[in-house]
């Protein structure tokens, strides 16, 4: 009865000395997009950067908008989005300490073969929406306050349509993800504004191809910034800041160049 009694006390030490060592390993969440995620490019870099410092890297990916809020609520100590006008502002508003460029690449429209409205070979954006919606030709708008929709809203405004109008027409909101996006445009055969890396990622392209590439106001600009702990204690600054610099110093640069899909290069990194 004694030894079982010892052998008791010592599993529940050891339980308790694994529970102690899991609490204390480091680790910090990052709001991001649900193109870094779709993409695999955190997949393929955080570990690289778990390995050097010992750090996890916990990811909630949803939309930009989602992402700026959560991260406004404290809920995560660093944000990576794509927004610019929206990390400035969360900066300014004093949630964040400082934005730092990270990488880039571009937004493209992709449709079916068939090309309804006639826009294949266009090189400019807003021009093509325009041809879209006069055309009443299907669109797939992701319709969720993410980096990828505040963008597409932009190109609307800019070709004078109010797209928002013919939501449930022509135009169909899916309040989701640029994966579930993509899978709805190309099962009705609809035209879609996606992020070139999700798109050369995604599986599931059937009969879509890029249509319409090559407008300056197409670009994509990703931002990091370490949410401010002066806002919320609980932010865990040290840790999300070691992840900041990594990612804006030579390696975490590095990384994000060497990530590919087909030979392609999917981000490219332009961190001052």
């Amino acid at each position: 009865m004694r030894f079982l009694r010892s052998l008791a006390i010592a599993l529940a030490a050891m339980v308790g000395l694994t529970g102690a060592a899991a609490a204390e390993a480091p680790f910090i969440i990052v709001q991001s997009t649900t193109s870094t995620q779709n993409s695999g490019l955190l997949d393929a870099i955080l570990p690289q950067f778990t390995e050097k410092t010992g750090i996890e890297v916990r990811v909630v990916a949803v939309g930009t908008g989602q992402a700026i809020k959560n991260a406004r609520n404290g809920d995560g100590d660093v944000l990576l989005v794509h927004a610019k006008p929206s990390e400035e502002a969360f900066v300014t508003e004093g949630y964040g300490v400082e934005r730092f460029d990270v990488m880039y690449n571009d937004f493209v429209v992709v449709g079916p073969a068939s090309d309804p409205a006639g826009v294949a070979g266009m090189t400019d954006a807003v021009a093509a929406l325009r041809r879209i919606a006069e055309t009443e030709a299907p669109f797939a708008s992701r319709g969720d306050d993410s980096g990828t929709h505040k963008a597409e809203l932009r190109l609307w405004d800019a070709a004078g349509i109010d797209a928002a109008a013919a939501s449930g027409g022509w135009y169909r909101e899916t309040g989701s993800g640029m994966g579930a996006t993509l899978n709805l445009g190309a099962a009705m055969g609809a035209y879609v504004l996606s992020d070139r890396a999700t798109w050369i990622s995604f599986g599931n392209k059937g009969d879509h191809r890029v249509l319409v590439d090559g407008d300056t106001r197409l670009f994509n600009q990703y931002g990091v910034i370490l949410v401010n702990p002066e806002k919320h204690p609980n932010v865990k600054a040290a840790e999300g800041q070691t992840f900041v610099d990594w990612l804006i110093g030579t390696e975490g640069q590095a990384a994000i160049a060497a990530y590919k899909v087909d030979d392609q290069q999917l981000f490219f990194p332009n961190a001052d």
